[in-house]
């Protein structure tokens, strides 16, 4: 009889699609629940990105001190990013933890864990050049059903001065694009509809061998060749390294979503040069524009860092000037905490006062607010092929799906169930959601 795990999972998607991984190696052995009370397993898959990440999991740990203690038998154990960074505390300060592995050590697992059940402590946080996975086949166990998650490579190497990320995650390594495709095709034929690509940089995609030379914008090609009713997104892309090929890809092709996120972090070239972001703000713009060109009715959202070090308030009115100036359909917005072990940790001062750090921050929401509400009025009118994805959290009377420009949408429930494709007709809108009735 195999043994229960429960894995919670923290941070970006790629966390989600670790966690699934995960669950595939571990599936010999054990069984996924959602009873974390039942759980003879409880793994935590971590994110070091910004402080109040880290301290979430502190704090999580600390409540399942009391599940320990009512159950002997119970082994806790920390996988990720965070994993990696802070290996030796997790044993030692919380005194709880029985197991600690890195993003690039989960087919250690069966072994690591047979340590924990002879009484040892385990830990795997070695970072490796070639780990991506490939031939496993990701336990899709916390999904809708009809949107999922592909892998296409692993690690950062770009060094943003305030980034953890190469250094928890390892150097960039692209995965054989011809095992991604397959994977593709894997879950179309299981009833999925949308697939996300995802990568810490996907512009940067790069496999090749002695036969063939792969980038991200011919993977793109690939994918959507594997079915014209098979949504293709993407996350995350780098502004130095989206490509006019890759533009026109995604133009042409019509079952690959009208919707990027093209983080820009800060509209000053101060800022920039000291986040070693590696474009300007002008080459950022440049894109922005080329995108507009070639696809008008693609939607474009971002990531802000508020009160990076030495910001100014001129940085900051940057920033909004920029925001205005692209007008962001949606955007993720955080202000600076330091990371150690980056650059900005150890060279530059995080000077920006916390008061202040919140104040603009508030700015850059507000704004943004405005703007999300002014993309979806511009969309009243209009008529846009969404994707079902189920019910409304308010009300079993209404539906709800995405657009391709990654807008959800909300419209009374019809006879077609979760991962059709209807036509709407977009009546009113907040500022995150529109709401339409069924068109034919």
């Amino acid at each position: 009889m195999k043994k229960k795990v429960f894995i919670e999972t923290y941070g970006c998607q790629m966390n989600f699609n670790d966690s699934e991984i995960v669950m595939s190696v571990l599936s010999p052995h054990y069984q996924n629940t959602d009873n974390i009370n039942e759980a003879e397993l409880i793994l935590i898959n971590t994110c070091s990105i910004r402080d109040n990440a880290e301290e979430r999991i502190w704090n999580r740990l600390k409540h399942l001190r009391a599940l320990k203690k009512k159950n002997k038998n119970l082994k806790i154990g920390v996988l990720g990013c965070m994993a990696e960074r802070l290996k030796d505390d997790f044993i030692e300060r919380e005194n709880i933890v029985d197991l600690v592995v890195g993003p690039d050590a989960y087919r250690e697992l069966p072994q690591l864990l047979s340590l924990v059940d002879s009484g040892q402590n385990a830990i795997n946080t070695i970072l490796s050049e070639e780990e991506t996975y490939a031939d496993i086949s990701p336990v899709r166990y916390a999904t809708n059903g009809v949107s999922a998650f592909i892998s296409i490579m692993r690690g950062c190497q770009n060094f943003c001065s305030y980034c953890v990320v190469p250094y928890t995650r390892g150097k960039e390594r692209s995965r054989n694009p011809h095992s991604i495709v397959e994977e593709a095709k894997d879950l179309f034929e299981k009833g999925y509809k949308e697939i996300t690509l995802l990568g810490q940089n996907v512009n940067s995609y790069l496999w090749k061998n002695d036969q063939e030379t792969i980038h991200f914008w011919n993977l793109m090609e690939m994918v959507a060749d594997v079915s014209p009713l098979l949504r293709i997104r993407f996350a995350t892309s780098h502004p130095k390294d989206i490509s006019d090929e890759l533009i026109d890809v995604i133009a042409q092709r019509p079952n690959i979503c009208k919707s990027i996120h093209l983080p820009v972090q800060s509209g000053s070239d101060n800022m920039l040069k000291l986040m070693n972001r590696k474009y300007t703000r002008e080459w950022y713009l440049s894109r922005i524009e080329a995108i507009k060109n070639r696809m008008p009715d693609c939607t474009i959202s971002t990531d802000i860092i508020a009160g990076f070090c030495n910001e100014s308030e001129q940085d900051h009115q940057d920033t909004l000037d920029l925001m205005r100036k692209v007008g962001y359909s949606a955007a993720f917005m955080f202000k600076y905490s330091t990371r150690p072990g980056t650059f900005a940790y150890k060279k530059l001062d995080d000077n920006v006062p916390e008061e202040l750090k919140i104040k603009r921050l508030q700015e850059i929401i507000n704004l943004q607010q405005e703007l999300s509400l002014a993309s979806n009025k511009r969309d009243i009118g209009k008529t846009f092929e969404v994707l079902i994805e189920g019910f409304s959290k308010r009300s079993d009377e209404q539906q709800f799906g995405r657009t391709s420009q990654n807008k959800v949408v909300v419209f009374p429930k019809s006879n077609l169930d979760k991962g059709n494709y209807v036509n709407v007709l977009i009546k009113s809108c907040t500022a995150a959601t529109l709401k339409g009735t069924i068109v034919d």
